[in-house]
């Protein structure tokens, strides 16, 4: 009587619920996948404003004492990272501009933007 009464609860079905955690964790996997992606984009995003700045420093840093401007700002990047350098004197300044093209999910593969970073330090070549 016991086993009547709880099938005839459940709809008739013997078995209840069982499967439903499998259902809805089928389901909530490409939403939980999706987030994830979208948190190490923005991690990335982040890291490349990071990398820029640093980079900038550095070519300014080395271009006010008579050094390789591109060079410097090169040899704190990754070959994953794909930027361009420019570097001149503005006054009593030594400025350096770095753009860093942003990485899709890993680098090599690049979004339709770059971030730009730009930096100066006192001009101590002494022209």
């Amino acid at each position: 009587m016991g086993r009547a009464r709880t099938a005839a609860a459940h709809g008739g079905h013997r078995h209840g619920d069982r499967g439903q955690v499998a259902v809805e964790f089928t389901g909530m996997v490409p939403l939980v996948l999706g987030v994830l992606l979208l948190l190490w984009q923005a991690a990335l995003i982040g890291y490349t404003y990071s990398l820029a700045g640093n980079a900038a420093d550095e070519a300014a840093r080395a271009g006010a004492v008579g050094g390789d401007c591109a060079g410097a700002a090169g040899s704190k990047l990754s070959g994953a990272w794909s930027a361009s350098t420019s570097c001149g004197v503005a006054g009593d300044l030594y400025t350096a501009d770095v753009s860093l093209r942003v990485p899709a999910l890993f680098p090599g593969a690049n979004l339709p933007f770059t971030v730009v970073a730009h930096a100066a330090a006192a001009d101590e070549r002494g022209e």
